[in-house]
């Protein structure tokens, strides 16, 4: 009988995986936790050089040849190919796609126009896909994972934000459909998190806590309880297709 940890492909030891927004906020503490359960990673940005690359420095400073940066926006038609093209030349191909990256702002009806449209569906929806089926090759032939971050508002809108809650129940959707079309090469699941990391737009003190008083637990989370998470889907060899809400109890509590 197997042991834990024998069973093929649930050690993360070498597995090369592509973390998109990965130079701040939740994505970094998602790097920070696959390489520290022996990834190799590579570390997604568009804006945020400065972070990645100092990330980047000190994850190889710790293991020397297990981390790189690739600069790529997501709404170009041509980023999915070239980050798999960069994950073949600097590892070799990919074991895991982390779909992370997300743009997230109030559209409120009656102020959205066709660029937020554009914005909104194309990081939170249309990256993701093309992203899955550019890497699908690999991941098929690796026997890889991915993880797509969602959000608890795909299933209960957030108000004032119809665009980017529909980008979220359609990655969502999209989280279930990979997980039959790429079966059984390639576990597809995703984390839906709650109350993580305020908003860098700001949420003024009393809707704070009017949202922590909607959680069970009645406390926000932290990034590490999404990475670890993150780091359950990855190596559990018989899930697939799941949706884990990571939320304190908010999904179920307001």
């Amino acid at each position: 009988m197997l042991m834990a940890g024998q069973r093929h492909g649930q050690s993360l030891l070498d597995r090369v995986v592509l973390v998109t927004g990965g130079a701040r906020r939740i994505g970094a503490a998602i790097v920070q936790g696959v390489h520290a359960a022996g990834a190799k990673v590579i570390i997604h940005y568009q804006a945020s050089e400065s972070e990645a690359v100092s990330l980047a420095q000190d994850l190889e400073r710790q293991r020397a040849g297990s981390a790189a940066v690739a600069r790529a926006d997501l709404l170009d038609p041509a980023a999915a190919g070239a980050l798999m093209d960069q994950a073949d030349k600097r590892f070799g191909g990919l074991d895991v796609l982390i779909n992370n990256a997300s743009t997230f702002y109030p559209t409120p009806l009656g102020s959205i126009k066709e660029e937020h449209w554009i914005d909104l569906i194309g990081t939170n929806l249309k990256a993701p896909l093309f992203l899955a089926q550019a890497a699908a090759p690999s991941l098929r032939r690796r026997h890889g994972a991915i993880v797509n971050m969602v959000d608890i508002h795909a299933r209960r809108p957030l108000r004032n934000h119809p665009v980017y809650s529909a980008a979220k129940a359609g990655l969502s959707a999209l989280t279930l459909s990979l997980a039959r079309d790429l079966a059984p090469e390639v576990r597809v699941n995703a984390v839906a998190p709650g109350a993580i990391l305020w908003p860098e737009t700001g949420e003024d003190p009393e809707s704070r806590e009017k949202i922590l008083r909607q959680t069970c637990l009645g406390r926000a989370g932290d990034p590490v309880d999404v990475v670890q998470c993150v780091l359950y889907l990855l190596t559990a060899q018989y899930v697939t297709g799941q949706i884990i809400a990571v939320d304190g109890g908010r999904s179920i509590g307001w």
